[in-house]
């Protein structure tokens, strides 16, 4: 018998690309890697302000970095990754605080089903941007009443408490650890 799994926290939020990477790599090697990987659905707007940090699409050079590690990193890792054509609407504008909210209500009533869930929401931003296709949690396996019962959790105080929480913790690793998450490069 070998030696016991290690825990690591994933805070992320799929707005971030680099989060998504980070997510599959993670998925695909927690066996192989002997770790136990805990889901820790985050809002990236709390970060960026509590690191006082500015989303890439807004400094040019960043965004031009961005596009350019990104078009390497999904080759390398297998992911199909694509910046969206409106992405100061998608990215910048929307933001992601509804889709966090989603995910925390989907970690706190049906958590085997977050990864599943997580990985449609990226899908859905950063790779079938163009495609309009059914609900994602339908898609990831949750039934129609189960996805709308957790679409009516996300205007709670309960979840938003609970992503509200979960987004200070990882600004907490992140001053402990200068901020070693799979958030933002």
């Amino acid at each position: 018998m070998g030696p016991l799994p290690r825990t690591l926290e994933l805070f992320y939020d799929v707005l971030s690309p680099y989060s998504w990477l980070c997510f599959e790599v993670l998925c695909r090697y927690q066996k192989i890697w002997n770790i136990k990987l805990q889901l820790q659905p985050t809002l990236i707007a709390g970060i960026m302000k509590d690191s006082g940090n500015k989303p890439p699409g807004l400094l040019p050079r960043k965004e031009q970095y961005l596009k350019s590690e990104l078009g390497l990193l999904k080759q390398h890792f297998q992911v199909p990754l694509r910046i969206p054509k409106d992405f100061f609407s998608v990215v910048i504008e929307k933001g992601s605080v509804s889709a966090m909210r989603f995910l925390t209500a989907v970690k706190m009533e049906n958590p085997e089903m977050l990864e599943k869930v997580s990985r449609e929401l990226w899908m859905r931003l950063w790779s079938r941007v163009r495609i309009t296709d059914p609900k994602a949690a339908e898609k990831a396996g949750l039934s129609a009443e189960q996805a709308q019962g957790l679409l009516e959790m996300i205007s709670t105080a309960k979840v938003k408490k609970q992503l509200k929480e979960v987004t200070e913790v990882a600004c907490k690793y992140g001053e402990r650890s200068g901020w070693a998450l799979c958030l933002q490069p």
